[in-house]
């Protein structure tokens, strides 16, 4: 599947426009190499603290839990990026990787949420909330938040069928039942407004504002790093969400309003939706760095475990060249 034919084709509706935007003539190149780019990125960063937490970390906390989780749903997205730019030729390949796009970018969103909760219990209710903060609340609100995340996104995964235009070519998009189609449509993009402006969104602001308060009054010498920190995570999530669930709202208005409905105005919002959605996936690019790399917990697990593995590369190869050295022959000068 074309990479720059997948959110218009996502988006479809009744009308077409035969009109050759740039988004199907300048960004055919661009696009698939931004998609290959987040991949790599993505897969890289999420691997790395998926590897440390698997393998040297024990989970104990509810704080491990949600990150570990969220990791996962990073790692959905980044593993579904390659196959929309050159999808396979078959059904099932269609339908696993809608169905991995959206698990991620729901449960992904649910799980940024709450690892701002659990930040807010942590600082503001640092007593009252330790009981809370447990190993088993941590399993349980994970378990929750997967099964809100698969029902949210069975119906994309159900209508997720392929159609091959003149070209010979497969493209990868929902195929509604045609009395249900509108409805369908409308449904799929009041959920995405919900989730991400009005329900994940004020939590996030709630918790980090109130974070922001505690931490201002504080007389410990990290403070002003940890405001900082705070500011690049309220700032980082509203960049790559709200352009994304903005376009969906114009989307959603698009299908109701008869000034919005042309091929005019699909085409400028279709540009659009491209550029927002991949500014919305970058996001799981940076949650391995404003989650995992700026923790200190993490981090000193990570240079622990770089400096043992270079040690020990270190190590090997110093013996190997010293055994080199000695099973050479020495040939005398004189």
């Amino acid at each position: 599947m074309n990479a720059t034919e997948n959110v218009s084709e996502y988006y479809d509706y009744d009308f077409e426009c035969n009109e050759t935007s740039w988004v199907s003539t300048g960004g055919s190149m661009l696009i698939p190499v931004l998609y290959y780019i987040l991949f790599c990125v993505g897969l890289m960063g999420n691997g790395i603290v998926l590897w440390v937490l698997l393998r040297y970390t024990k989970i104990r906390t509810m704080t491990d839990v949600f990150l570990l989780n969220l990791v996962l749903s990073d790692l959905l997205v980044a593993v579904s990026l390659p196959v929309w730019v050159h999808i396979a030729q078959s059904l099932p390949s269609c339908k696993l990787a809608t169905g991995f796009y959206q698990l991620g970018f729901y449960s992904g969103t649910f799980f940024v949420t709450m690892m701002s909760v659990d930040r807010y219990l942590a600082i503001v209710h640092a007593v009252t909330a330790m009981r809370k903060r447990t190993l088993r609340y941590g399993l349980i609100a994970s378990f929750t938040t997967w099964v809100t995340s698969v029902i949210l996104a069975t119906p994309q995964m159900v209508f997720a069928s392929l159609e091959s235009p003149d070209n010979g070519s497969f493209q990868c998009h929902p195929i509604y039942p045609e009395e249900t189609a509108e409805l369908w449509k409308m449904q799929r993009n009041f959920t995405e407004n919900v989730v991400a402006l009005f329900v994940c969104l004020p939590v996030i602001l709630f918790c980090y504002v109130n974070i922001l308060i505690v931490v201002s009054k504080s007389r410990n010498s990290k403070r002003d790093k940890a405001i900082k920190l705070i500011f690049t995570v309220v700032c980082l999530f509203v960049l790559c969400w709200v352009p994304y669930n903005i376009v969906v709202f114009l989307k959603t208005l698009q299908m109701i309003s008869e000034y919005l409905n042309n091929c005019e105005s699909s085409q400028a919002i279709d540009a659009t939706m491209t550029f927002a959605e991949i500014i919305a996936l970058s996001h799981c690019c940076v949650n391995p760095v404003i989650y995992a790399f700026v923790g200190e917990k993490f981090r000193k697990t990570l240079a622990k475990v770089l400096s043992k593995y270079f040690r020990w590369h270190y190590q090997t190869t110093s013996q190997t060249t010293d055994n080199e050295t000695s099973n050479t022959p020495v040939r005398s000068e004189y």
